[in-house]
């Protein structure tokens, strides 16, 4: 006889044994693969401040998608809140929260308090949606919700520059970031939100 049931029985155990070391790497390495995964954020647990000094509800976004934006009231891009408010206006009542954080880190673009930054946004751009204190999005004291986008979404989730936008999804990962350049009207963001709203949270 030929093949494999002519070999040895040492053979077949050496076989065996290497197939269930294999087998036994696959399952650890399986489980540490998911304990590395990074973790959803629990918006319930979030402590945040709007841009009025009120506490704002972040337990209002669990189960919905959130565009996280670091503005600029003097930056290039500041026009950029127009087509932001528009994303607001067509998904919000479908699930999207746009969710914007003034800073200040690029640029020395945002060097207004939050009351005249306020001001400028409804006055110039009619913003409606939810906007929190000024904050630093970067580096060593991070608003918290930057520093947990930076862990859990890598670089893409790290901004370069104002208006850098960190896609959440409904499960409360990071599905996707956009640098500054691109436009909230770009089919790549209007198609990645709404790919996020017809993803169910779990």
């Amino acid at each position: 006889m030929t093949g494999f049931a002519a070999g040895s029985p040492a053979t077949v155990l050496r076989v065996a044994a290497l197939a269930a070391v294999a087998s036994s790497l696959g399952i650890v390495l399986a489980t540490k693969t998911l304990a590395d995964r990074p973790r959803p954020i629990e918006w319930s647990a979030q402590e945040l401040t709007d841009i009025e000094g009120h506490p704002f509800d972040a337990s209002a976004l669990d189960g919905r998608v959130v565009l996280l934006v670091n503005t600029a009231s003097r930056c290039a891009f500041t026009p950029q809140y127009e087509g932001l408010e528009a994303l607001h206006q067509r998904y919000e009542g479908t699930g999207l929260t746009v969710l914007a954080v003034p800073s200040n880190d690029f640029g020395g673009q945002e060097p207004g308090a939050n009351a005249s930054i306020a001001a400028f946004c409804t006055s110039a751009y009619g913003v409606s949606f939810p906007m929190l204190q000024k904050a630093r999005v970067s580096g060593e004291g991070a608003h918290p919700l930057f520093a947990w986008a930076r862990r859990s979404g890598g670089r893409a989730a790290i901004p370069a520059w104002n208006f850098h936008k960190i896609l959440v999804g409904r499960d409360g990962r990071v599905v996707a970031g956009f640098p500054s350049h691109v436009s909230p009207r770009s089919p790549q963001v209007m198609g990645a939100v709404e790919r996020a709203l017809r993803t169910p949270a779990f």
